[in-house]
């Protein structure tokens, strides 16, 4: 089989591989794994390659759970797409569910006894930020409690909009008690922000990411709660539909998986161990 990616830091493929590698394993197939980045002529040379090495399927991944166009390969080679999803609402798409993972991180934070929560996102036109905002919005909306600053939600997937929003928080929102960041480099950016305004994490305001990453979430003190997508089983349930299709038994539409929180001492109520015993939820 054959695995294609746009992701060239391999941030989000690579889990996803591992996760096909695990359920491809116990069938004895191989995956060859090829790195377009981001290039349309060289994913086409890609898709070539693969046909001409008669693969028995593909996979499809991106570093973004936005729609793209389908690839063109033979009918004979099923396709599936992992995190990123086609335009066809015909192919069979795996991705994480950015909404339900919007509505886990506040839930996690009014379970904590948190009632200001802002959200601070990467830009509107990403689906994923688009999601994870809805996700906040119905979460705060059906607890009964006020949408703070939804006009300071969007912006870019990075610390510096993290630290820029978070003083504009800090300052305007008295009452401020907590913030859900869309990753987890806007979250490290929100707390350096809240730091230099003067609030203490997460005594005076809980902070939970998005994603997971390692380098973001354990990098750095505080440690970060954030909301895990679970790429590796995205990865595994994709490779499995591919399974699936190439018996002849296709399972078309799209697929969500429900992403996992994992707490640590961004958002304890205690935070006195460093978050070194962090739990999935």
């Amino acid at each position: 089989m054959g695995l294609i990616t746009d992701d060239g830091f391999g941030r989000f493929s690579i889990p996803v591989l591992l996760g096909a590698e695990d359920a491809l394993g116990a069938g004895q197939m191989a995956l060859f794994f090829c790195d377009s980045r981001d290039d349309p002529i060289r994913q086409r040379h890609y898709v070539s390659m693969l046909v001409a090495r008669r693969v028995d399927g593909l996979i499809v991944t991106g570093r973004v759970t936005d729609i793209r166009p389908p690839v063109e390969v033979p009918a004979s080679i099923p396709v599936v797409y992992a995190v990123i999803r086609s335009a066809d609402e015909t192919d069979a798409c795996v991705t994480y569910d950015d909404e339900a993972g919007g509505r886990v991180a506040v839930e996690h934070l009014i379970a904590m006894g948190r009632r200001r929560i802002a959200h601070v996102t990467g830009p509107r036109h990403h689906f994923a930020a688009s999601a994870r905002f809805r996700g906040w919005q119905a979460a705060v909306a059906e607890a009964g409690l006020p949408v703070i600053r939804p006009d300071l939600a969007f912006g870019a997937w990075s610390e510096e909009w993290g630290r820029q929003a978070a003083v504009v928080l800090a300052h305007e929102v008295a009452d401020l008690d907590a913030v859900f960041c869309g990753s987890d480099q806007v979250a490290r950016g929100v707390i350096d922000g809240l730091r230099d305004a003067g609030r203490r994490v997460p005594h005076d305001v809980a902070v939970v990411g998005f994603d997971n990453w390692d380098v973001m979430a354990t990098g750095r003190r505080p440690l970060l709660t954030s909301v895990d997508p679970d790429l590796h089983t995205v990865g595994r349930v994709a490779a499995e539909h591919l399974l699936a299709a190439i018996d002849g038994a296709p399972r078309p539409g799209l697929h969500l998986i429900a992403p996992r929180l994992v707490v640590r001492e961004s958002t304890a109520a205690n935070p006195i161990d460093g978050g070194r015993t962090g739990r999935k939820t």
